[in-house]
């Protein structure tokens, strides 16, 4: 058996559990989309990432995702710009052009500055009853990706100085890079496709289909931890062009006690179990940003983390 594509397989988008794990921006996509390079090789690594830990990092990037900038507690992200948008009784498709064309229409903050770090508290599930600290885990991670910090529970805090601008940390990137390209990408969702597929920056399997080198692509986007709005509403275009997504068309109860929509993306099965695998997206019912996602096998969630508070902060140990 080949183990390391029934690992791809498994969960292809996981990044790798780094010292933060939390690494901001795990990708080259900035450089590929600012002078078109190709590099078939970043984020190799990060293909095997579910050896340890599954999917429970990836979750707290994406939700970070509800961060818009600016110094402080972070600005509380204001209800879409098109209210009542509909899930119920429509299809992932039309849900998700739906919900780009109302994050879309909302303001972005201010940009951290490059010595500003992004802080994201997260409760991760299943949950653990014997130990309820270590349900909680906070992370920092500074704008220019020179250095993050950690903490679990009553653990204490754990900075780290890190390299990860200019291919300094191999597959990481920083916060800053991946909002470089964010902002680069196409309005459409066919163009967005197209940009992907012709940077490439993450290398295709050719035991993949097409579809999936590109929901890889434009997961990994998605955990980006500053999403612009138009950069979030080209990667739900492009996401409603794939096969295989679905909407609760009835809103769910998260780790984080929030009620919200769940988007499921099948991708692929347990090589263990044989069971089949999904990615469960958490999709705030008001704002239509993330805020978590979910690894859920044989219909049984075993990994996955949702957002308590996001903020730019600066320092690492401060939370407003």
């Amino acid at each position: 058996m080949d183990e390391m594509t029934e690992v791809r397989r498994l969960r292809a988008h996981a990044p790798v559990p780094d010292r933060a794990r939390l690494a901001p921006a795990r990708a080259r996509l900035t450089e590929a989309a600012r002078d078109s390079r190709s590099n078939p090789v970043f984020w190799r690594r990060r293909h095997v990432a579910l050896v340890a830990v599954v999917a429970a990092v990836t979750a707290v990037a994406v939700a970070a995702t509800l961060l818009v900038g600016g110094k402080g507690t972070g600005r509380k992200v204001q209800p879409a710009a098109t209210p009542g948008v509909r899930f119920k009784g429509v299809s992932a498709a039309e849900f998700l052009r739906q919900a780009a064309d109302a994050v879309q229409g909302q303001p972005d903050g201010a940009v951290p500055t490059a010595k500003q770090w992004i802080y994201t508290r997260a409760a991760q599930e299943p949950e653990d009853k014997v130990r309820p600290s270590a349900n909680k885990l906070e992370n920092w991670a500074r704008y220019d990706g020179s250095a993050s910090a950690s903490k679990t529970g009553d653990e204490p805090l754990d900075v780290t100085r890190t390299h990860l601008e200019n291919g300094g940390a191999g597959d990481d990137r920083s916060a800053r890079e991946m909002h470089r390209v964010l902002v680069a990408l196409p309005a459409d969702g066919e163009g967005t496709l197209k940009a992907l597929r012709e940077q490439n920056a993450v290398a295709d399997s050719k035991a993949d289909s097409q579809a999936r080198d590109d929901y890889i692509e434009i997961s990994v986007l998605l955990s980006a931890q500053v999403m612009p709005s138009k950069g979030l509403a080209s990667l739900y275009r492009a996401l409603a062009l794939l096969p295989g997504v679905k909407v609760t068309d009835h809103l769910v109860g998260t780790i984080a006690g929030r009620r919200v929509i769940a988007l499921d993306c099948a991708t692929g099965t347990d090589p263990m179990t044989g069971k089949p695998t999904h990615d469960e997206w958490l999709i705030d019912p008001q704002t239509y940003r993330l805020v978590g996602t979910r690894l859920v096998v044989g219909g049984k969630v075993v990994a996955g983390e949702s957002i308590v508070k996001t903020a730019v902060v600066d320092r690492a140990g401060a939370r407003r």
